[in-house]
């Protein structure tokens, strides 16, 4: 029998690809068993999935690290998302590892996170029941939140493994989760200097010369630093890692822009307003269930959940807007 285009891909996986990679024939398949796609492998449907969702369209109104910037060119959720996808791809297609599973994996790993970035994060762990974690988070949306006809997004597990691990203290079970998550560092550092330079928050001479040093003196110069020292030190071996003195160097820069950018009352001044208004919206829609749509009011884990779970959804925008539909008075007429 012909073989269909799907399994004509997977045969030049294992022609092509690494021994370490993770093969589409071998994933571990989803939650509930579906029939397979005759054009695209298991882990492009995935990535399919996660472009072509609800929630990955909101991460174009969601903060990255700057609360409504007056600009254009200020990163969103989104574009972080695409940077860090183009970072991982190029480093997994060098490695020979699976650049689709790869692409999945970081193009869902931020659906969870809420308006205002960790400000909104910060606000929900702090009343929700059990807290509020954007990874956690994120793994709800592709299992139970995100329904189109009826069903939800099912992925497979070797991407869900990926979203959920990708944080610092992760540990993916696939080398293309392990890519995600140095890649996402690798991108938010970078364009979060270069977003700060632009905002006039910091300039590049700010930045001590022992981190430039090793690192670069620009973007686009870290960029490669990074990329490139994964490839060589990661190539031929069953695990993705940087040389010791760029992994330092890295974190330590991640370690200077804590002190300097994240916490910096002109970049951050806006946070503490961000925190009371969805913490007032959390408190609000607890007393007031039947204010949210009736899709979002029930969650197993009960309406405590359901209340996070829609107020996580939200665009900045959107937040906004329904904060001062709620809270703020408004003027009326008598004809």
């Amino acid at each position: 029998m012909e073989k269909t285009i799907r399994e004509l891909q997977e045969v030049r996986e294992h022609l092509i690809l690494s021994p370490f990679a993770a093969f589409s024939d071998e994933s571990k398949g989803r939650s509930i068993e579906e029939p397979q796609c005759d054009i695209r492998t298991c882990f492009q449907r995935d990535r399919d999935r996660i472009i072509h969702s609800k929630a990955f369209r909101r991460l174009n109104g969601k903060t990255q690290v700057f609360l409504t910037p007056q600009g254009d060119h200020y990163r969103t959720r989104m574009t972080h998302t695409l940077e860090v996808a183009q970072i991982a791809r190029t480093i997994a297609k060098a490695l020979r590892l699976n650049e689709d599973l790869t692409e999945a994996i970081a193009l869902g790993h931020d659906l969870g996170h809420t308006p205002f970035g960790h400000a909104g994060e910060r606000a929900l762990n702090s009343v929700c029941p059990g807290g509020f974690e954007h990874h956690l988070q994120s793994i709800r949306i592709v299992e139970f939140l995100e329904v189109k006809n009826g069903k939800t997004m099912n992925l497979t597990e070797e991407v869900k493994d990926g979203i959920l691990n990708h944080q610092t203290e992760g540990c993916p079970n696939t080398l293309e989760g392990k890519i995600v998550r140095l890649s996402d560092k690798i991108a938010y550092v970078n364009h979060d200097i270069d977003d700060a330079t632009r905002g006039h928050i910091i300039e590049e001479s700010d930045i001590p010369s022992k981190y430039t040093n090793v690192l670069g003196h620009s973007l686009s110069q870290r960029l490669n630093t990074m990329i490139h020292n994964i490839v060589s030190n990661s190539e031929g071996k069953n695990d993705i890692i940087m040389s010791e003195d760029v992994y330092n160097a890295m974190q330590d820069l991640r370690g200077f822009m804590f002190q300097n950018v994240y916490t910096n009352p002109k970049a951050k001044g806006q946070e503490k307003k961000a925190e009371k208004m969805l913490i007032d919206m959390y408190e609000y829609y607890l007393e007031h269930m039947e204010a949210i749509p009736e899709e979002h009011r029930y969650a197993k884990e009960g309406k405590e959940r359901a209340v996070a779970d829609y107020i996580a959804g939200m665009t900045d925008r959107y937040a906004v807007m329904k904060y001062n539909e709620l809270m703020v008075p408004t003027g009326w007429q008598v004809y």
